[in-house]
């Protein structure tokens, strides 16, 4: 057979399955999508804080580099609410979700079966009031709350007056500092200076000149490597205990009355993408990695400012053998 008849020849048969599939009412695109041995695209959740851009770009680069991904990023302002974005299409997977798998109003996602729990992604997080070591050297009485309780003018600050000041995370993050000071009676203000970058750089500035700061903080984060600090122990936990503030519930203010919790950090995703036949699914689900894995790659980005595929890459050399897990090589 010539060289001319055999591509006449291939010509006819993809014509012709290019028929069939059309008199089926099959794109050829969609034929694509379904094949177990294509990635597809994948777009996941860039949560505001370095540690879950560590998460995003390692697994972008694992995802595009093995797999031939095209892996899109969506950041979410964190007032967004989550499993309705994922339920409307905005992203596939969110590598990092802290609290909103216990919010009631995402649970009919998950009975419903749009939204799925992964698991954890290794790492455990904990929010919690902090202060410099050095400070609770000093002051060993502020190892739990009730030792702040008539020394709060230690704390003073520009915006405080003759109160203590509480210097609040970033507003879009989970938290209820403003009501658990009122709840312990402290006279404390509670104040909030904006964004993490905002924060950071205030008690960060505290800290550098051996000033009282009190703050607060949460783990992992790659600043703990830097800074030593110490956590205030609060009220124990009970049945009921929020950890955000919620104006839906009420003004009593002892549900607040409790330290923040351990929180086991989910992967999640959407369950459309679960069953897409997209070759990234199961390495996601493989995909775990430690506290000091994701510290090490922030450190890269956010503490000595390089890119965050360049940080990524750098990590993901220094350790092949959990890529290669994720794989399953």
């Amino acid at each position: 057979m010539s060289g001319s008849t055999r591509r006449s020849l291939r010509w006819l048969l993809a014509a012709s399955a290019v028929v069939v599939l059309a008199a089926l009412g099959v794109s050829a695109s969609a034929l694509a999508g379904s094949s177990g041995g294509k990635c597809g695209t994948v777009t996941m959740d860039e949560n505001a804080w370095a540690g879950a851009t560590a998460n995003v770009y390692v697994l972008k680069s694992v995802l595009e580099s093995n797999l031939g991904c095209t892996v899109n990023i969506e950041k979410l302002p964190e007032s967004t609410p989550l499993f309705q974005a994922m339920a409307d299409g905005k992203v596939d997977v969110v590598p990092e979700d802290w609290n909103n798998i216990d919010l009631k109003v995402n649970k009919k996602y998950l009975s419903s079966g749009e939204i799925l729990r992964l698991g954890s992604n290794g790492v455990i997080g904990h929010i919690g009031w902090y202060i410099p070591t050095y400070l609770m050297q000093q002051h060993p009485e502020f190892k739990t709350w009730k030792g702040l309780k008539g020394k709060e003018s230690i704390f003073k600050s520009p915006e405080s007056g003759s109160q203590g000041m509480f210097l609040g995370g970033d507003p879009s993050y989970v938290q209820k500092d403003a009501q658990l000071i009122q709840a312990l009676g402290l006279n404390i203000k509670f104040v909030s200076v904006g964004a993490e970058p905002a924060q950071v750089a205030r008690w960060t500035q505290a800290y550098k000149q051996k000033k009282p700061i009190l703050f607060y903080w949460y783990t992992p984060q790659y600043l703990n490597k830097a800074y030593q600090l110490s956590e205030i122990k609060l009220p124990p936990r009970f049945k009921g205990c929020q950890d955000s503030y919620n104006p839906k519930l009420g003004n009593n203010l002892n549900q607040y009355k409790c330290a923040y919790g351990q929180t086991v950090i989910d992967k999640l995703m959407t369950s459309k993408f679960a069953k897409s036949g997209s070759t990234a699914v199961p390495v996601i689900k493989r995909w775990k990695w430690t506290a000091n894995d994701q510290n090490y790659v922030a450190n890269l980005i956010a503490g000595k400012h390089m890119d965050p595929q360049k940080a990524a890459e750098q990590w993901i050399k220094a350790y092949p053998g959990k890529v290669k897990a994720w794989l399953a090589k």
